[in-house]
């Protein structure tokens, strides 16, 4: 049976005497979803900064009851949004491990990036816009700053541990650089959880410094308008670094393709065979850090049986999961190509 004639029978549903395993579109999941990307890893960098955040947040909200510093409440205000949205995090990863069900197919894969997405909802409300406020009402009616060896203490053993943080999230993330920049990085990465503390412990830090300078500069001027200015900056930091999240996790909850080093694995995996005369067409998506769909139509040999096209397609689906870990969902489509558009 010729390769057309093996199509329209697949196509027309006639190949029911088939293992279910030779159809044509086909599924392959392996097993229930997996959870969080680099699970020790990443969970390992929330934890400690969960444990960084809540320790600093309390120290902050006792430095600012002493010493009435608008930049100390909006630290303490932006440790306990960062807090929770270790937890937000956490709970994405918790969520995504569900098994697939007959409404959700695909599995919860992408509760990690709808999460992660709420992460930068709470980061641009709760730190930044209450320290956007914070600032203009220490503007508007400036104050002296009470006790400012205490707030230097604390700010620094913040700036102590949070530097730690950091340095977790940096030494979890290193490995999966593989070449780029940490701007490249957050960017391309498919995983959402590493990305989101490397870029809010960063600005913590820099909201903390921010925060010195501030009251810094209300000391050495005698003019508290300083320490509103600094709170100002921290507002105008976290809303950056906010909207910066939004974007980057809402290109990922709509579905990002593959990235370039991974399409090219699959597709030199999908030709390799000697069965295989051309790749037609092939879209990828992540359904979640660790799920990536591949859709592809593949001309074969025309000279195929139905049994033959099925286990060429097998063979064709192990080489690309042997490729590509991560192509966990497969659908393969034998199709002819059409001449005019091969010629061009």
């Amino acid at each position: 049976m010729s390769l057309i004639a093996a199509i329209a029978l697949l196509r027309a549903g006639e190949c029911r005497s088939l293992p279910p395993s030779a159809s044509v579109w086909r599924r392959r999941s392996r097993g229930s979803v997996r959870g969080m990307a680099g699970g020790s890893d990443s969970g390992g960098a929330i934890l400690a900064a969960f444990l960084a955040n809540v320790g600093i947040a309390i120290a902050k909200f006792v430095g600012f009851l002493v010493t009435g510093s608008s930049s100390m409440l909006a630290e303490a205000v932006h440790s306990v949004a960062d807090s929770g949205n270790q937890g937000l995090l956490a709970l994405g990863g918790r969520r995504a491990r569900r098994a697939a069900t007959p409404l959700h197919p695909f599995g919860y894969g992408r509760a990690r990036y709808f999460w992660a997405f709420i992460v930068a909802v709470v980061l641009f409300s709760l730190g930044g816009l209450f320290s956007l406020y914070e600032g203009y009402h220490k503007l508007s009616d400036p104050h002296d700053v009470d006790s400012p060896i205490v707030a230097f203490v604390i700010l620094g053993a913040a700036i102590v541990f949070e530097a730690f943080a950091l340095r977790t999230a940096v030494r979890h993330s290193r490995p999966e650089l593989d070449g780029r920049t940490w701007v490249q990085y957050i960017r391309t990465s498919r995983s959402p959880e590493l990305p989101v503390l490397l870029l809010e412990d960063s600005a913590a830090l820099m909201g903390l410094f921010f925060a010195v300078g501030g009251i810094a500069l209300a000391l050495i001027t005698g003019d508290p308008v300083f320490d509103g200015i600094g709170t100002l900056a921290i507002g105008v930091l976290l809303v950056g670094v906010a909207i910066v999240l939004a974007l980057e996790m809402s290109s990922l909850l709509m579905g990002e393709s593959a990235t370039p080093d991974e399409l090219a694995r699959i597709e030199a995996a999908l030709t390799e065979g000697r069965e295989v005369r051309r790749l037609i067409h092939m879209a990828t998506q992540h359904l979640g850090p660790d799920e990536l769909l591949v859709g592809a139509k593949v001309e074969f040999d025309s000279a195929l049986s139905v049994q033959e096209l099925a286990t060429a397609i097998n063979a064709a689906e192990v080489r690309v999961r042997a490729a590509v870990p991560a192509a966990t969902v497969l659908y393969i489509e034998p199709d002819v190509a059409d001449p005019a558009i091969v010629d061009a």
